[in-house]
């Protein structure tokens, strides 16, 4: 059951923003123009200082700055008392959250946890991946691999074939392409988009935008078997993610079924109440919901 969060209004001069992010001119307008006319539709969220009496932001720097740019001086906030170093990883989680990102932005955000210090299993645990995905985006990072990074991003490309990518020469990626797909380890589509990507980061640069990079000078080279390797744990990965999706879709039908059938006895509904417990997760709530209709 959750708890009602306490709202209060915070005043706008004593949040601190961890995490600042650019944004859209023209639409931080509409968003200042919004809240002008209808009002503040969602709190912010912070979390307290005790040692300053200020406030670190968690989520909501656009509706901050609209406030502070309407002349307001304090603004409605959910306030939490959790870690500084928990409240950017929830910061950075709000803004893996979004629907709509730039490109990269997930991926940028896995790098700003690592200069802050984060080991890469830490960063693993925090945001739900594997140690090696994180190892990989990072690696990927530092060498300023934009291209294979946005690939990666949209699921062209396994992280794991991305870094046999980057340590190699082209001309090892090639060779190992034409052999993985004469083998029939790795379809064809899959080869031509990880050429198109090669040809790309080859003629324009690593780089999306052509800002100029380190180079890699690591010469290793990459074979068939490498990319097959790759693929296939790929492949396995994205198996158990699979399973573990069906583990969590089973267990939760159990928690929903087991739940209705409690709250159909008047004997729990009455213990529910004498402890003062009214409320049940929004989520939750609506699955019972359905699962009753």
């Amino acid at each position: 059951m959750e708890k009602t969060p306490e709202i209060r209004l915070i005043p706008t001069g004593a949040i601190t923003v961890l995490n600042p992010r650019a944004r859209n001119k023209r639409v931080f307008n509409e968003l200042v123009g919004s809240i002008a006319r209808l009002g503040l539709k969602k709190p912010i969220t912070v979390s307290q200082r005790k040692e300053n009496g200020g406030y670190d932001l968690v989520c909501g720097q656009g509706r901050l700055e609209a406030f502070i740019a309407l002349g307001q001086t304090e603004i409605p906030a959910v306030v939490l008392n959790v870690s500084k170093e928990d409240c950017y990883v929830m910061s950075l989680v709000e803004n893996l959250a979004r629907r709509q990102h730039a490109p990269l932005e997930f991926i940028r955000e896995i790098g700003a946890l690592k200069e802050r210090g984060y080991s890469y299993s830490q960063i693993a645990s925090k945001l739900d991946f594997s140690t090696e995905y994180i190892y990989a985006i990072c690696y990927l990072l530092d060498h300023g691999e934009d291209r294979l990074l946005d690939a990666v991003e949209r699921a062209i490309i396994p992280h794991s074939i991305a870094m046999e990518i980057a340590r190699a020469k082209d001309g090892d990626v090639q060779a190992a392409l034409a052999d993985a797909y004469e083998s029939g380890v790795i379809p064809g589509n899959q080869v031509l988009a990880i050429r198109r990507i090669i040809e790309q980061r080859n003629i324009v640069g690593k780089t999306i935008h052509s800002i100029s990079s380190r180079a890699l000078r690591s010469g290793k080279k990459v074979t068939a078997g490498a990319l097959i390797r790759s693929y296939r744990k790929e492949t396995e990965r994205q198996k158990l993610i699979v399973k573990k999706a069906e583990v969590a879709q089973g267990r939760l039908l159990f928690i929903v079924n087991a739940l209705r059938r409690l709250l159909g006895d008047e004997n729990f509904i009455t213990l529910l109440r004498a402890e003062s417990v009214h409320t049940l997760p929004k989520p939750l709530a609506e699955r019972l919901d359905r699962a009753s209709a």
